[in-house]
């Protein structure tokens, strides 16, 4: 809300609180000590299932069962379906009931089906979470801070999916767990970021111009492997050995120039504007091909490891980069227009709606 007085330009009445811009469900529990006793408990269950799960892909003093490593990953495939399923106001009653019963399906018969489709909700369930989990950024300190809980969730959501040790078919199984992430990630943030009519017209370049740059990643990347002259695909060949002998990993260039960029601009943008979770849509993408890296047995947990640091520490100038870009105002007259300071959302473990 802004005051206007004669002769003076309009000023903003900073007596208003900014207030969240859509209605949210109930709280699930009438008792606010029993709703943060049902919150630690989802926290302390995703935190043993994380380091029982972390158990199956790094070296401990101590052995460890391998039924630790399935049961861990189930813990976990169902701390994420609760975690979710209230972020979003979803059912708790119907979805957290079918997340166990397919991780407990998956745990007594091992058959092979049950497996995969275990491994592939926990990856599509993590990848989502950890974005959903984000909250606005206003400023750059606030922007790294959600980027490093992003991807500690993504990694935990990664190593639950090697715990299952499920026998996927990788190019399958990663592609399904993509579209599905996409898909799902759309269909969520739809409501929350007001549709695609209530893009602005810069917000609409911005997306625009992100969807470009993944698909020209795309395409290079299958032009490249098809239609690329030897000498290319030598030099490309050489170089990523030369990395994988001398620093350990690989920087994975979808996410240093996307996924991991789009969740510091992301956040930040929602600081001001509810289509910020449009961005967020391409944050999934990023979390995605984070929790499907260790579906395959022959990975080295060591490679995924040192990949995902180093594209991590590229995106970040990348996405402070865009985030100055993208918030700075085009104009002085842009810079003296009345608007909002700040746009507050829920708490991290209060629910969009």
């Amino acid at each position: 809300m802004s005051t206007t007085q004669p002769g003076r330009r309009r000023r903003l009445d900073a007596s208003v609180a900014p207030v969240y811009e859509r209605p949210t469900r109930g709280p699930r529990f009438a008792s606010p000590r029993t709703a943060r006793t049902f919150e630690w408990l989802t926290v302390v269950g995703w935190l043993l299932g994380f380091v029982g799960s972390l158990s199956s892909v790094v070296a401990t003093p101590v052995s460890i069962p391998e039924w630790v490593w399935r049961s861990s990953a189930a813990l976990l495939l169902v701390a994420f379906s609760m975690m979710l399923t209230h972020r979003v106001g979803g059912h708790m009653r119907l979805w957290v009931p079918l997340a166990v019963l397919v991780a407990a399906g998956a745990i007594v018969t091992e058959r092979g089906l049950l497996l995969v489709a275990a491994a592939g909700l926990t990856a599509v369930l993590s990848a989502l979470v950890a974005v959903m989990l984000t909250l606005p950024a206003p400023t750059v300190g606030a922007s790294l801070r959600e980027y490093g809980i992003s991807l500690l969730l993504a990694v935990s959501g990664t190593v639950g999916v090697a715990a299952w040790n499920a026998p996927a078919n990788v190019p399958v199984y990663s592609g399904l767990v993509l579209a599905s992430a996409v898909a799902l990630g759309v269909a969520t943030m739809w409501s929350l970021g007001a549709g695609l009519h209530g893009l602005s017209r810069q917000h609409l370049w911005i997306l625009v111009g992100v969807a470009v740059v993944a698909v020209l990643l795309f395409v290079y990347g299958g032009i490249v492997r098809l239609y690329g002259s030897p000498g290319l695909k030598e030099a490309l060949d050489d170089s990523i050995i030369w990395m994988r002998q001398n620093i350990g990993g690989v920087p994975r260039p979808f996410e240093v120039l996307i996924g991991f960029p789009a969740i510091i601009v992301g956040t930040s943008l929602r600081s001001r504007y509810r289509e910020g979770w449009w961005v967020c849509v391409f944050a999934v993408l990023g979390t995605a091909v984070i929790t499907t890296s260790l579906i395959d047995p022959g990975a080295y947990p060591s490679y995924f490891a040192f990949s995902t640091l180093y594209s991590a520490a590229l995106g970040i100038p990348i996405g402070l980069l865009l985030r100055r870009i993208i918030l700075s105002p085009r104009s002085a007259r842009a810079a003296r227009a009345v608007a909002p300071p700040s746009r507050v959302e829920p708490g991290r473990f209060s629910p969009l709606k």
